[in-house]
């Protein structure tokens, strides 16, 4: 790790780190990275992204509620609807950089990180 490295985090505490490290785990579903996609166009309701997106409703809003939880996706009423939004516009700049990054590079064969027992 290289002393810019160390300032792009920021010296974070260690509670922060763990909430970032929560978030990248939360990330790591297609499915969800979908969603956001979706998202990232406009405010739409559950009905309207399973046509987008695809999948079972009750997964889709499973997922929003997760993406909710964490802060990336809002809500509101219209009428008898909710209608989700992007809450935190900057997590998609770095999803968009990290997603920028991996296809401008031949994919590596990595095996999926399993968490150490």
């Amino acid at each position: 790790m290289t002393a810019d490295d160390k300032g792009a985090l920021g010296g974070a505490p260690d509670k922060t780190l763990e909430q970032t490290a929560a978030t990248f785990g939360l990330l790591a579903s297609p499915a969800r990275l979908r969603i956001l996609q979706a998202l990232a166009q406009g405010e739409t309701n559950v009905t309207d992204l399973l046509d987008q997106v695809g999948g079972a409703p009750s997964t889709i809003s499973q997922h929003l509620a997760a993406l909710k939880r964490a802060g990336l996706v809002g809500a509101r009423r219209d009428g008898r609807r909710q209608v989700y939004f992007i809450e935190a516009p900057a997590a998609l700049t770095v999803i968009r950089l990290v997603a920028e990054q991996l296809s401008a590079q031949p994919a590596p064969a990595i095996a999926p990180c399993r968490s150490a027992p």
